[in-house]
Protein backbone atom coordinates (compact mmCIF):
# COMPACT_ATOMS: atom_id res chain seq x y z
CA UNK A 1 0.00 0.00 0.00
CA UNK A 2 1.46 3.36 -1.00
CA UNK A 3 1.90 6.13 1.54
CA UNK A 4 -0.40 8.37 -0.51
CA UNK A 5 -3.20 5.78 -0.53
CA UNK A 6 -2.77 5.15 3.21
CA UNK A 7 -3.02 8.87 3.93
CA UNK A 8 -6.21 9.08 1.84
CA UNK A 9 -7.75 6.21 3.81
CA UNK A 10 -6.84 7.87 7.10
CA UNK A 11 -8.39 11.18 6.02
CA UNK A 12 -11.56 9.42 4.85
CA UNK A 13 -11.79 7.52 8.16
CA UNK A 14 -11.43 10.70 10.23
CA UNK A 15 -14.01 12.46 8.09
CA UNK A 16 -16.42 9.60 8.71
CA UNK A 17 -15.89 9.77 12.47
CA UNK A 18 -16.54 13.51 12.64
CA UNK A 19 -19.68 13.33 10.48
CA UNK A 20 -21.35 10.50 12.39
CA UNK A 21 -24.28 11.70 14.52
CA UNK A 22 -23.39 12.17 18.19
CA UNK A 23 -25.87 10.78 20.70
CA UNK A 24 -27.11 13.70 22.78
CA UNK A 25 -26.36 13.41 26.47
CA UNK A 26 -29.52 13.05 28.53
CA UNK A 27 -30.63 15.98 30.62
CA UNK A 28 -30.32 15.40 34.36
CA UNK A 29 -32.36 16.70 37.30
CA UNK A 30 -31.79 16.63 41.05
CA UNK A 31 -34.67 15.78 43.38
CA UNK A 32 -33.98 17.43 46.76
CA UNK A 33 -36.07 16.30 49.74
CA UNK A 34 -34.34 17.51 52.89
CA UNK A 35 -36.71 18.30 55.76
CA UNK A 36 -35.87 20.43 58.79
CA UNK A 37 -39.53 20.58 59.79
CA UNK A 38 -42.49 18.33 59.03
CA UNK A 39 -41.66 15.15 57.11
CA UNK A 40 -44.18 14.12 54.47
CA UNK A 41 -44.68 10.36 54.22
CA UNK A 42 -45.40 10.79 50.51
CA UNK A 43 -41.77 11.76 49.74
CA UNK A 44 -40.58 8.22 48.89
CA UNK A 45 -43.58 7.76 46.58
CA UNK A 46 -42.80 11.12 44.99
CA UNK A 47 -39.17 10.19 44.39
CA UNK A 48 -40.14 6.87 42.80
CA UNK A 49 -42.73 8.57 40.59
CA UNK A 50 -40.28 11.22 39.33
CA UNK A 51 -37.67 8.54 38.65
CA UNK A 52 -40.24 6.71 36.55
CA UNK A 53 -41.13 9.93 34.71
CA UNK A 54 -37.44 10.28 33.91
CA UNK A 55 -37.26 6.77 32.45
CA UNK A 56 -40.35 7.38 30.35
CA UNK A 57 -39.33 10.84 29.15
CA UNK A 58 -35.58 10.53 28.56
CA UNK A 59 -34.04 12.39 31.47
CA UNK A 60 -31.85 11.22 34.35
CA UNK A 61 -32.91 11.64 37.97
CA UNK A 62 -30.54 12.00 40.93
CA UNK A 63 -31.92 12.26 44.46
CA UNK A 64 -30.53 13.67 47.69
CA UNK A 65 -31.31 15.00 51.15
CA UNK A 66 -27.77 16.37 51.43
CA UNK A 67 -27.64 20.16 51.13
CA UNK A 68 -23.83 20.00 50.91
CA UNK A 69 -24.31 19.03 47.26
CA UNK A 70 -25.52 22.55 46.58
CA UNK A 71 -22.29 23.93 45.20
CA UNK A 72 -22.13 25.78 41.91
CA UNK A 73 -19.81 23.12 40.47
CA UNK A 74 -22.22 20.30 41.30
CA UNK A 75 -25.40 22.14 40.35
CA UNK A 76 -24.03 22.78 36.86
CA UNK A 77 -24.75 19.11 36.12
CA UNK A 78 -28.48 19.65 36.41
CA UNK A 79 -31.04 21.17 34.06
CA UNK A 80 -33.39 21.62 37.02
CA UNK A 81 -33.66 21.00 40.74
CA UNK A 82 -36.94 19.66 42.16
CA UNK A 83 -37.72 20.60 45.75
CA UNK A 84 -39.98 17.71 46.83
CA UNK A 85 -41.81 18.66 50.04
CA UNK A 86 -38.75 20.23 51.61
CA UNK A 87 -39.45 21.97 54.92
CA UNK A 88 -37.74 24.44 57.20
CA UNK A 89 -34.24 25.89 57.11
CA UNK A 90 -32.39 23.48 54.83
CA UNK A 91 -29.40 25.57 53.63
CA UNK A 92 -26.48 27.50 55.07
CA UNK A 93 -25.42 30.81 53.48
CA UNK A 94 -22.89 29.25 51.10
CA UNK A 95 -25.47 26.80 49.80
CA UNK A 96 -27.99 29.60 49.36
CA UNK A 97 -25.47 31.61 47.35
CA UNK A 98 -24.65 28.61 45.14
CA UNK A 99 -28.31 28.00 44.37
CA UNK A 100 -28.90 31.68 43.58
CA UNK A 101 -25.95 31.62 41.18
CA UNK A 102 -27.30 28.44 39.58
CA UNK A 103 -30.69 30.05 38.89
CA UNK A 104 -29.12 33.31 37.69
CA UNK A 105 -27.04 31.26 35.24
CA UNK A 106 -30.23 29.85 33.67
CA UNK A 107 -31.05 26.93 35.95
CA UNK A 108 -34.51 25.59 36.69
CA UNK A 109 -36.56 25.10 39.86
CA UNK A 110 -39.66 22.96 40.37
CA UNK A 111 -41.34 23.04 43.77
CA UNK A 112 -43.82 20.41 44.89
CA UNK A 113 -46.19 20.84 47.86
CA UNK A 114 -44.15 21.79 50.95
CA UNK A 115 -41.44 23.48 48.89
CA UNK A 116 -43.20 26.70 49.94
CA UNK A 117 -42.80 25.68 53.61
CA UNK A 118 -39.06 26.19 53.27
CA UNK A 119 -36.42 28.87 53.97
CA UNK A 120 -38.67 31.59 55.44
CA UNK A 121 -35.66 33.74 56.32
CA UNK A 122 -34.41 33.81 52.71
CA UNK A 123 -36.44 36.44 50.80
CA UNK A 124 -34.96 35.49 47.42
CA UNK A 125 -36.19 31.93 47.79
CA UNK A 126 -39.70 33.09 48.61
CA UNK A 127 -39.79 35.11 45.41
CA UNK A 128 -38.37 32.20 43.40
CA UNK A 129 -40.91 29.71 44.78
CA UNK A 130 -43.65 32.30 44.36
CA UNK A 131 -45.20 32.36 47.84
CA UNK A 132 -44.86 30.99 51.35
CA UNK A 133 -47.13 28.52 53.11
CA UNK A 134 -48.99 29.82 56.17
CA UNK A 135 -51.58 27.16 57.08
CA UNK A 136 -53.86 24.39 55.90
CA UNK A 137 -57.16 22.89 56.99
CA UNK A 138 -57.87 19.16 57.28
CA UNK A 139 -57.46 17.13 54.11
CA UNK A 140 -60.68 17.19 52.09
CA UNK A 141 -62.12 17.18 48.60
CA UNK A 142 -62.11 20.57 46.88
CA UNK A 143 -62.66 22.01 43.42
CA UNK A 144 -59.73 23.30 41.41
CA UNK A 145 -60.24 25.66 38.49
CA UNK A 146 -57.68 25.27 35.71
CA UNK A 147 -57.46 28.84 34.47
CA UNK A 148 -54.79 28.26 31.81
CA UNK A 149 -55.43 25.14 29.74
CA UNK A 150 -52.81 25.94 27.10
CA UNK A 151 -49.70 24.75 28.92
CA UNK A 152 -47.79 21.50 29.07
CA UNK A 153 -48.63 21.25 32.78
CA UNK A 154 -52.40 21.72 32.38
CA UNK A 155 -53.61 20.94 28.86
CA UNK A 156 -54.59 17.39 29.88
CA UNK A 157 -56.55 18.50 32.95
CA UNK A 158 -60.31 19.06 33.18
CA UNK A 159 -61.17 22.75 33.56
CA UNK A 160 -62.91 21.84 36.83
CA UNK A 161 -60.86 19.29 38.73
CA UNK A 162 -62.15 17.76 41.96
CA UNK A 163 -59.68 15.93 44.13
CA UNK A 164 -58.64 15.32 47.73
CA UNK A 165 -55.44 16.84 49.03
CA UNK A 166 -54.04 19.11 51.74
CA UNK A 167 -54.92 22.62 50.59
CA UNK A 168 -52.33 25.25 51.42
CA UNK A 169 -53.01 28.87 52.28
CA UNK A 170 -50.28 31.32 51.26
CA UNK A 171 -48.68 34.62 52.15
CA UNK A 172 -46.32 36.90 50.23
CA UNK A 173 -47.69 35.75 46.87
CA UNK A 174 -45.43 37.09 44.11
CA UNK A 175 -47.58 39.37 41.90
CA UNK A 176 -45.61 38.37 38.78
CA UNK A 177 -46.70 34.73 38.82
CA UNK A 178 -48.36 33.17 35.80
CA UNK A 179 -51.10 31.24 37.57
CA UNK A 180 -52.15 27.87 36.17
CA UNK A 181 -54.66 26.61 38.75
CA UNK A 182 -56.77 28.28 41.45
CA UNK A 183 -58.84 26.67 44.17
CA UNK A 184 -62.51 27.48 44.75
CA UNK A 185 -62.67 28.33 48.44
CA UNK A 186 -66.47 27.85 48.45
CA UNK A 187 -65.92 24.15 47.70
CA UNK A 188 -64.18 23.34 51.00
CA UNK A 189 -63.59 24.66 54.52
CA UNK A 190 -60.49 26.50 55.68
CA UNK A 191 -59.34 28.71 52.80
CA UNK A 192 -58.08 32.20 53.71
CA UNK A 193 -56.85 33.67 50.40
CA UNK A 194 -60.27 34.45 48.93
CA UNK A 195 -61.00 34.58 45.21
CA UNK A 196 -57.32 34.86 44.33
CA UNK A 197 -56.08 31.56 45.76
CA UNK A 198 -53.50 30.05 43.38
CA UNK A 199 -52.52 26.41 43.66
CA UNK A 200 -50.03 26.12 40.80
CA UNK A 201 -48.01 28.63 38.82
CA UNK A 202 -44.82 29.32 36.92
CA UNK A 203 -42.64 32.30 36.09
CA UNK A 204 -39.27 33.21 34.65
CA UNK A 205 -37.27 34.49 37.60
CA UNK A 206 -33.83 36.08 37.97
CA UNK A 207 -32.40 34.41 34.88
CA UNK A 208 -33.95 30.99 35.47
CA UNK A 209 -37.29 29.18 35.38
CA UNK A 210 -39.62 28.36 38.27
CA UNK A 211 -42.66 26.07 38.51
CA UNK A 212 -44.67 25.24 41.63
CA UNK A 213 -47.65 23.09 42.52
CA UNK A 214 -49.20 22.94 45.97
CA UNK A 215 -50.68 19.53 45.20
CA UNK A 216 -48.90 16.35 46.21
CA UNK A 217 -49.38 15.87 49.95
CA UNK A 218 -51.18 12.54 49.71
CA UNK A 219 -49.36 9.43 48.54
CA UNK A 220 -52.16 8.66 46.09
CA UNK A 221 -51.09 11.72 44.07
CA UNK A 222 -48.04 9.85 42.83
CA UNK A 223 -50.11 7.15 41.12
CA UNK A 224 -52.59 9.66 39.65
CA UNK A 225 -51.88 10.07 35.94
CA UNK A 226 -53.41 13.56 35.85
CA UNK A 227 -51.16 14.78 38.64
CA UNK A 228 -48.09 13.05 37.22
CA UNK A 229 -48.56 14.71 33.82
CA UNK A 230 -49.02 18.01 35.68
CA UNK A 231 -45.66 17.77 37.45
CA UNK A 232 -43.97 16.36 34.35
CA UNK A 233 -44.94 19.47 32.41
CA UNK A 234 -43.61 21.67 35.19
CA UNK A 235 -40.33 19.76 35.35
CA UNK A 236 -39.87 19.88 31.58
CA UNK A 237 -40.42 23.64 31.64
CA UNK A 238 -37.99 24.02 34.55
CA UNK A 239 -35.43 21.94 32.62
CA UNK A 240 -35.77 24.25 29.65
CA UNK A 241 -36.57 21.39 27.25
CA UNK A 242 -40.09 22.62 26.51
CA UNK A 243 -41.90 25.94 26.58
CA UNK A 244 -44.69 26.09 29.15
CA UNK A 245 -47.22 27.68 26.83
CA UNK A 246 -48.33 25.44 23.96
CA UNK A 247 -49.47 26.65 20.58
CA UNK A 248 -53.25 26.49 19.95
Amino acid sequence: MSNTFARCLAVAFLALIFTLPVTAKKKRILVFSKTAGFYHKSIPAGIAAIQQLGKENDFEVDTTKNAALFTLKNLKKYAAVVFLSTTGDVFNEEQQTAFEQYIKAGGGYAGIHAATDTEYDWPWYGKLAGAWFISHPAQQVATLNVINTKTIATKHLPETWKRKDEWYNFKAINPDLKVLIKIDESSYKGGVNGDNHPMSWYHDFDGGRSFYTALGHVEESYTDSLFLKHILGGIQYAMGVKKMETTP
